[in-house]
C-alpha cells in the first residue's frame, strides 16, 4: 500500500484508519457537527463546499468516487411521520405478493411453457405500494379534458403484482389472473406492459430493458416543452420510474441522464430497485451497485437518495460512534450481500458481525432471529416514503431513489437472494406455505395447495383502505385513454400544391418535404401541433429557415450570442422554440418522437410529430425504440431522408441505406412509403395526416427521402386513389416494331432508372412497356395477403381481386427495380402470376458517383433492358443473342463477380 494513492472504497477506509493526529481529525468533526446543529445543513454544505474548492486550489483533492457512505441518505430525524396505516399496508402488499406468485405458479403448474416471474416483484412490492398509496397520481380528468394523472413507468418483470393490485382495485377479474400470458384461450393478461395488448390498461412498454428509462425522461422533457409552448398546463405532473439495477447496464438507460440534469426535470424520479440480483447471479458480485449508480448520477448532475436499511438498524446506527459498522458494510462486496441475504441469522452473525469484535459488540443483546429479521431498506415503508416524499418536493433536478432489496423477498429457501430466484416460476408445497406463514395471510392449506387467490371482503379495512388511497390520489393506476380531440387537416393545395403542380421544376424529394413541412406550420390550427424533431442534421436537410422560423426548444432561452447572428439562417433557440434538435442521438431523438407521438393518448392532447434523420440510422440503429412505439400506438411521421443505397454517393458503406424499408414492412402498425416524386410525398403525408389525426388510427408512417435533385412532374387527381393503394402506371410505351410486351416497376430513385430503360427498351428494341411506380411495395403486400385470406376463408363467395392483381393481370413478364434489397419488392411476388424479376442493391456499399453505384449494384437502365429483355427471351418472345448485343450496348461486362458477394 505505500506510496500509492488510495482508489478503492476499501483503500479509502485503511488509509483513514492510519490517523497520525486523530485529536485534531476529533476537532474538526466537532466543529462541523456544532455548526450544523446552530446554524443548518445548508451552513453544514456551504462550508464543506468551500474547504473542497480550497483543496482543489492546494492541489490535495484525491481522485476518488463521488458517492457517500453506505447508509441512508435521509436521517431519521428528517423522516416526518408516516402518513398511512402501516398495518393495513403491509397486509395488502402481503395480499398481492401472494396473488402474484400464485398467479405465476399457477400457470406454470398447468403449463409449463408460459413463464413468468416472482422474485422481481417479491423485492419490490413495498416500493410500488408506497407509490401507489401515496404519490402515483390517476387520471380524474372526464371526457375530453386534458390528461392529469402522473407517468409511471413500471419495471415490466413486475407486471404481476400490478394484475394483482388492479384484482383487489376490482380492475381485473379472477378469471383474467387465472389466464396470465395465456391471451388467446382466455380473457388473458400480457407478459409485460404492452398497451397494443391492453390498451385501456397499460400506457408505457417497458418490456425491453433500457426503453423505460430512456423514454421517461424524454417523457418528462416533454411535458416541459408542451408547458413553455402554452399548449397544455403540465407542472402539477409528475413521471415516476420503477426500474431495475441491472437493467442500468443497457446503455439506453443512462444515454438521457445529463439530458435530465442539464434541462432541469425536477419533474421525474427514478425508484432503481437495487436488489442486487440480475438473471443469473449478482450485478456487481465484486463491487457495489449502489455505490457505483450513486457515483454515475451523482456525475451526470442528479439528486441521489440511498434507502439502504430499514429502521431496525437505526439503533444500531446511533449506536455506533467509530462508524465501524459502517465501514464493515462498505467494505462487503455485493456478491457477499447476495450470499448474507440467503442465509439465517445465525449466519448473518458468524459471518459478518463476529468478523470485526467491535462490530460483534453492536449486536451482542440480539438474538438470531432478530438479526434475520433486520430489513433492506427498500422493503421498509417508512424509510421509502421519506425518499418519495424528498423526491417529489426537491427542485432543480432529477431525483433518483436508490432502494437496496432483496430478490424474491418472502420466497425463503426457494428463491430469496438466491442465484435461480430470476429463473423461479414453481415453488412446491412446503415453500407456498412458508410464505403463507411469513405474511400471516389468511389461507388454510388447501388454499395454499391449490393456489388460491385471495381477496378481502368488500366491506374489510383493508378494501375500503385501498379504495380510498386511490380516490384520493385520483383513481386508477396505471391506465390508459386513447380518445382524443380530432385535428383538421389543412387542404393538400394549401401546403402541397407546388408538389402537385411541380411541371418539371427541379428538386429533391427531401427539399420538397421540408418545404410541405414549412407549410403545415403555418397553418393555424395545425400548424402549433407539429413537432418537427432532427437529431442533429438539420442544415444537411434543409431546415435551417426553421430556427427563425419557430425557433429551437430550449427550457433555458438562448444564453449566448450566436456566431451566425447576422444570417438570415441564425441558430436560434428559444423557450418556446417549436422545433426540437436533440444532439447527435437518434434513440433520443426517437424517444421524443414517441412522447409527441403518444401525446393524444397521454396528455389528451394530439400531437403530429415528424422525425427526420438519415435513413440508415432509424430502423437498423434504433428498431427496438420503433416497435416499442408501434406498441405505444405512437402516431406521426419518419422520415428516413438521404434514403436508398446509390443516393448517398460519397459517404459509403454505413451509411447508404438498402435495408430500412424491409425493417419497416415488419411493423404491423407502420406504413412504409418510397416515394420518387414530390407530388407523390404530398398525397401520402396528406392520407397518412387523415388516417392518424381525423380517423384515429393508431399507426404511423415511414416515408424514404432522398437528397437527390431532379425534375418533378404534375400529378394527376385521377392517379392518387391507386398511388395509396401502392402502384399507379406512370407511363406507357408503344413503338412502331413489334418486339414484345413487358411491365417495369420502380419506386424511389429508381423508378427514374426504370422510366429512361423503358424508353431505351422501345428505341432500341421495339418493346413496348407499362411502366407502374410503386410507392408502397408494404401496403401491395398487406392487400394483397387480406385479399388472399379473405378468398380462403369465403370459399362460396365471389373472389375478391387485389390491387396487385388487378394492375399487373396477365402473363406479359414483370420486372420490378428499386433502391433498396430486392427483398423489398419481392414481397408481392408470390401475388404476381406472370414471371417476376427483381433488381436490388443487396450486398454492402461503396462509395462513388451515383451512376457508378447503380452500374455496381446492377439497378441502372442498362441492366434494367437486360433484365426485361432476358424475361422475354425466357418466355420465348425473343433470341438468346439479343441479350449479348445489349450487354456489349450498355457496357455490362459478363464476369464481374455479383455484387453482394463483393
Amino acid at each position: 500500500m505505500a506510496g500509492r494513492e488510495p482508489t478503492t472504497l476499501l483503500d479509502q477506509l485503511i488509509a483513514a484508519a492510519r490517523d497520525a493526529d486523530p485529536q485534531e481529525t476529533r476537532e474538526w468533526i466537532e466543529a462541523l457537527e456544532a455548526v450544523v446543529r446552530e446554524s443548518g445543513a445548508e451552513r453544514g454544505l456551504f462550508l464543506l463546499e468551500r474547504l473542497e474548492e480550497q483543496a482543489q486550489q492546494l492541489g490535495i483533492v484525491p481522485h476518488v468516487q463521488p458517492y457517500s457512505a453506505y447508509r441512508n441518505t435521509i436521517p431519521v430525524e428528517q423522516q416526518g411521520r408516516y402518513p398511512g396505516d402501516l398495518g393495513v399496508e403491509e397486509r395488502l402488499t402481503a395480499i398481492m405478493r401472494w396473488n402474484a406468485l400464485a398467479m405465476v405458479v399457477r400457470a406454470n403448474q398447468a403449463y409449463g411453457e408460459l413463464g413468468g416471474h416472482i422474485a422481481s416483484y417479491a423485492s419490490a412490492a413495498e416500493i410500488f405500494e408506497v407509490g401507489f398509496n401515496h404519490f402515483f397520481k390517476g387520471d380524474d380528468s372526464a371526457g375530453d379534458a386534458p390528461r392529469n394523472a402522473d407517468l409511471v413507468y413500471f419495471q415490466p418483470h413486475s407486471a404481476p403484482g400490478v394484475y394483482s393490485r388492479a384484482f383487489l382495485e376490482g380492475r381485473l377479474s379472477e378469471e383474467q389472473l387465472a389466464h396470465y400470458r395465456q391471451e388467446l384461450s382466455g380473457p388473458g393478461l400480457s407478459s409485460y406492459p404492452h398497451p397494443w395488448l391492453m390498451p385501456g390498461f397499460w400506457q408505457f412498454p417497458t418490456g425491453s430493458m433500457g426503453l423505460g428509462p430512456l423514454s421517461a425522461i424524454y417523457q418528462a422533457r416533454f411535458l416541459r416543452y408542451l408547458e413553455h409552448r402554452g399548449l397544455l398546463k403540465t407542472s402539477h405532473r409528475h413521471v415516476w420510474g420503477v426500474f431495475g439495477d441491472g437493467e442500468m447496464d443497457e446503455p439506453e438507460s443512462i444515454a438521457a441522464l445529463t439530458l435530465a440534469a442539464r434541462e432541469r426535470l425536477d419533474n421525474l424520479t427514478f425508484i432503481i430497485n437495487c436488489n442486487l440480483q440480475r438473471l443469473d447471479g449478482p450485478v456487481r458480485g465484486n463491487g457495489q451497485i449502489v455505490q457505483e449508480l450513486e457515483s454515475l448520477f451523482t456525475g451526470a448532475g442528479w439528486n441521489v437518495i440511498k434507502v439502504l436499511w430499514g429502521s431496525d438498524w437505526d439503533a444500531l446506527f446511533a449506536r455506533d460512534r467509530n462508524h465501524v459498522l459502517l465501514q464493515r458494510l462498505a467494505s462487503t462486496v455485493d456478491g457477499q450481500y447476495q450470499n448474507l441475504g440467503a442465509k439465517d441469522g445465525a449466519y448473518n452473525i458468524e459471518h459478518f458481525f463476529r468478523q470485526d469484535p467491535e462490530v460483534q459488540k453492536l449486536v451482542a443483546h440480539m438474538s438470531e432471529g432478530e438479526i434475520d429479521s433486520l430489513k433492506r431498506g427498500g422493503h421498509d415503508f417508512r424509510k421509502l416514503h421519506a425518499a418519495f416524499s424528498a423526491a417529489r418536493s426537491h427542485q432543480g433536478r432529477p431525483t433518483v431513489i436508490l432502494a437496496k432489496t432483496k430478490k424474491g423477498y418472502g420466497m425463503g429457501g426457494a428463491g430469496e437472494s438466491r442465484m435461480t430466484s430470476h429463473q423461479a416460476k414453481k415453488l412446491d408445497l412446503d415453500a407456498l406455505k412458508a410464505f403463507r406463514d411469513r405474511f400471516a395471510l389468511p389461507l388454510s392449506d388447501e388454499d395454499v395447495a391449490q393456489l388460491r387467490f385471495y381477496k378481502p371482503d368488500t366491506d374489510s379495512l383493508e378494501m375500503h383502505y385501498l379504495q380510498e388511497r386511490r380516490a384520493a390520489l385520483g383513481g386508477a393506476l396505471p391506465a390508459r385513454k386513447g380518445d382524443a380531440l380530432r385535428l383538421a387537416v389543412p387542404a393538400l393545395p394549401n401546403w402541397g400544391g407546388f408538389a402537385l403542380q411541380a411541371e418539371g421544376k427541379e428538386m429533391s424529394t427531401t427539399m420538397a418535404a421540408v418545404r410541405m413541412l414549412s407549410g403545415l406550420l403555418k397553418d393555424a390550427q395545425l400548424g402549433p401541433r407539429v413537432v418537427p424533431i432532427v437529431a442533429d442534421e438539420a442544415r444537411t436537410f434543409g431546415m435551417a429557415s426553421l430556427f427563425r422560423q419557430i425557433g429551437i426548444y430550449s427550457p433555458h432561452g438562448q444564453l449566448y450570442e450566436p456566431e451566425d447572428a447576422g444570417s438570415m439562417l441564425s441558430y436560434r433557440e428559444a423557450r418556446d422554440g417549436q422545433l426540437l434538435e436533440e444532439g447527435i442521438t437518434e434513440a433520443g431523438a426517437t424517444a421524443s418522437w414517441i412522447a409527441a407521438g403518444t401525446s393524444y393518448s397521454v396528455h389528451g392532447l394530439p400531437m403530429l410529430p415528424i422525425y427526420i434523420y438519415y435513413s440508415m440510422f432509424g430502423f437498423q440503429r434504433v428498431g427496438d425504440l420503433i416497435w416499442a412505439a408501434a406498441d405505444q400506438r405512437a402516431r406521426g411521421f419518419l422520415f428516413g431522408a438521404t434514403a436508398g443505397r446509390t443516393t448517398l454517393g460519397g459517404e459509403g458503406l454505413q451509411h447508404q441505406d438498402g435495408s430500412s424499408l424491409v425493417m419497416a414492412s415488419m411493423v404491423p402498425n407502420c406504413r412504409a412509403w418510397d416515394p420518387c416524386f414530390a407530388g407523390e410525398v404530398a398525397v401520402i403525408m396528406d392520407h397518412a395526416m387523415r388516417r392518424m389525426l381525423d380517423e384515429q388510427c393508431d399507426e404511423f408512417h415511414y416515408l424514404t427521402l432522398m437528397n437527390e435533385n431532379y425534375e418533378h412532374p404534375s400529378l394527376a387527381a385521377e392517379t392518387h386513389a391507386d398511388l395509396l393503394r401502392g402502384m399507379y402506371r406512370i407511363a406507357q410505351h408503344r413503338p412502331q416494331r413489334p418486339g414484345g410486351f413487358v411491365r417495369l416497376l420502380g419506386s424511389g430513385t429508381i423508378l427514374r432508372e426504370v422510366m429512361a430503360a423503358a424508353q431505351l427498351l422501345a428505341d432500341d428494341w421495339g418493346v413496348s412497356s407499362d411502366v407502374f411506380s410503386v410507392t408502397s411495395f408494404s401496403e401491395l403486400a398487406r392487400d394483397a395477403r387480406e385479399v388472399e385470406r379473405s378468398n380462403r376463408l369465403h370459399a362460396g363467395a365471389i373472389d375478391r381481386v387485389s390491387h396487385v392483381q388487378r394492375m399487373l393481370a396477365g402473363n406479359a413478364p414483370v420486372v420490378a427495380a428499386t433502391d433498396y434489397v430486392r427483398a423489398w419488392p419481392q414481397l408481392i411476388a408470390e401475388y404476381v402470376d406472370a414471371r417476376y424479376v427483381t433488381l436490388g442493391t443487396d450486398g454492402f456499399g461503396r462509395s462513388d458517383k451515383r451512376s457508378a453505384l447503380r452500374s455496381f449494384f446492377e439497378v441502372d437502365r442498362g441492366h434494367i433492358v437486360l433484365a426485361a429483355l432476358q424475361a422475354l427471351v425466357r418466355e420465348g418472345a425473343g433470341d438468346r443473342g439479343l441479350l449479348a448485343e445489349a450487354a456489349q450496348r450498355y457496357g455490362i461486362g459478363t464476369d464481374a463477380v455479383a455484387p453482394w458477394l463483393r
